[in-house]
């Protein structure tokens, strides 16, 4: 897929504490007239319930939005920074902090998109979808999330069967 970037996983694994369950399933939202995301109550209580209430709000490829809770974006800084002698790393921890912004949800569970990526992604006045993923929340237009289920979509019956032989139950 182009623009997907992937890391093991394991080597992020954080404390139980700092990173409660995320939600399960996708949600559609828009931002509302000063930028601001408008979470799902179940969101909402997510974001609530971190230790930390400070997010990352940026995009590593200038498609999707990533809001990072801010333990795991210093996990992920660390890896970057961990392999600067890679360009690829250089250029995604540059453009992760050109597009991205430090912020927190409000009371009334909405977060703040920074005026670059908002514009960048064309995110305005669009149908957006919220996507959890692993340790962070992607934010896509609604196309973009189309084109990711019908990608998602092809050859399911040989990835199901993959993923079987794996131990998928």
């Amino acid at each position: 897929m182009v623009g997907e970037w992937s890391v093991n996983v394991q080597q992020f694994a954080a404390p139980p504490q700092l990173l409660p369950e995320l939600p399960d399933g996708s949600y559609r939202t828009r931002l509302d007239d000063r930028g601001r995301l408008r979470l799902p109550q179940t969101f909402s209580r997510y974001f609530d319930s971190l230790v930390e209430k400070k997010l990352f709000v940026t995009s590593l490829d200038a498609v999707t939005v990533r809001i990072y809770p801010i333990a795991v974006w210093r996990q992920m800084r660390q890896f970057l920074a961990e392999h600067h002698e890679d360009p690829v790393a250089a250029d995604l921890l540059f453009l992760a902090n050109h597009y991205g912004a430090n912020t927190e949800p409000d009371p009334q569970g909405r977060i703040l998109i920074h005026e670059d990526l908002r514009r960048a992604l064309s995110l305005e006045n669009r149908q957006l979808m919220l996507v959890p993923w692993i340790w962070r929340v992607d934010v896509m237009p609604e196309d973009v999330y189309e084109a990711r289920r019908a990608a998602a979509q092809q050859d399911l019956t040989a990835k199901l069967a993959r993923m079987t032989a794996k131990g998928l139950r």
